[in-house]
């Protein structure tokens, strides 16, 4: 966003702030077409691809649960989502053994072959939107995204407290 905008909207205060969200935004819209991109042509949305990514290495599965708690994501949201892995075969739904009222969610093979096929597109990506960033600099907005991440859950929880 013009920082002239920015600065007419604060009255002149400083907007070094405001701007680094209008960034920040910017660069998120940016990735989220990007990623959208890559995995529709592929049959799935970001938030599937996001539990498939959860489920590969999980050889013992993960219970929704835990799939929503990962993806900061309610349950019914994540049971949609195994919903559409399962329809497509790349993940199933099999009973807990601890808990015979809880399933687990497993990837199958061709969620492994799936992700196989879509790890080098991804990686080819990643390096065009990173192009010029040091990995030290990769690593230092990495930090940065997580600490704005900690102060919105922050924020998140103290606006829930509020009353209306």
């Amino acid at each position: 966003m013009d920082q002239t905008l920015l600065a007419r909207f604060l009255r002149g205060d400083d907007t070094g702030q405001l701007e680094a969200a209008a960034a920040l935004r910017a660069a998120a819209r940016g990735l989220e077409k990007l990623q959208a991109r890559a995995t529709g042509n592929r049959g799935l949305s970001p938030g599937a691809l996001d539990i498939l990514i959860s489920l590969n290495g999980a050889e013992d599965g993960l219970s929704v649960k835990d799939l929503a708690r990962i993806a900061d994501v309610t349950s019914r949201n994540v049971t949609g989502l195994v919903d559409t892995l399962e329809r497509a075969g790349l993940a199933a739904r099999t009973p807990d053994p601890l808990d015979r009222r809880a399933v687990r969610v497993r990837i199958t093979d061709a969620g492994l072959a799936w992700l196989d096929e879509f790890r080098r597109p991804t990686q080819a990506a990643m390096a065009a939107y990173f192009h010029g960033f040091t990995a030290d600099e990769t690593a230092q907005l990495r930090h940065l995204c997580l600490r704005l991440v900690e102060n919105q859950r922050r924020l998140s929880h103290y606006l829930q407290e509020q009353p209306r």
